[in-house]
């Protein structure tokens, strides 16, 4: 069965980074920021990043529209915060997960955004996650090279959250599901914008 992989570019060097790619076999990128830009890594914005790739037979395919982590739909947030399972129920996230699957029948693919940590990125408690859940195995991979396997990465945000799995009033299904919840509440985006708009919303008229 195929792999789903995750990666964060970070700070690395634009060479460091395709060295882990190659590392691991992967022949396609699928970049997840909403936003393919970074002001301070000039390497990773989209054109020069595909650029990079293209010189190493990498493929690239922006889907931060479909799979990001941010959303043009007030509907989505809560505060001014995305709320991610309701960003998961948008028509076009499900265009995006489509995507994927067509695309891993002939590339390894690996979904990429900027954080290190997959634990601190939508990549992986938002878009793997889902992934996952269907039974597609998922691997994330490192700044060292290391691979993590998806279910090694539930156990660490269990033991960052320190939520223990010993229930035996629950599932462990249901225990992930308020972990996940509760993580994804600690790294979502927040939109000033959608917040004034809510504010408004609830204004008396």
């Amino acid at each position: 069965m195929s792999v789903l992989f995750t990666v964060g570019h970070s700070t690395h060097p634009i060479e460091v980074f395709v060295g882990l790619l190659k590392q691991h076999g992967i022949t396609a990128l699928a970049d997840v920021r909403s936003h393919p830009y970074s002001r301070h890594f000039p390497q990773y914005s989209r054109e020069a990043l595909k650029a990079a790739l293209a010189r190493e037979q990498i493929a690239y395919v922006f889907l931060g529209k479909e799979l990001g982590a941010r959303s043009e739909n007030p509907a989505c947030y809560r505060q001014g915060k995305v709320q991610y399972e309701l960003l998961a129920k948008e028509p076009q996230f499900a265009v995006g997960l489509e995507r994927l699957r067509t695309g891993m029948e002939r590339f390894r693919i690996a979904l990429m955004c900027a954080e290190k940590d997959p634990l601190d990125c939508h990549r992986a408690v938002l878009v793997a996650r889902r992934v996952y859940e269907s039974g597609t195995p998922v691997e994330h991979i490192h700044a060292d090279g290391h691979l993590e396997k998806h279910a090694e990465m539930e156990a660490r945000m269990l033991d960052l959250l320190k939520i223990s799995d010993a229930d035996m009033f629950r599932s462990r299904g249901e225990i992930l599901v308020d972990a996940y919840r509760i993580r994804g509440e600690q790294i979502a985006y927040e939109d000033e914008a959608m917040l004034q708009e809510e504010i408004g919303d609830r204004r008396p008229g």
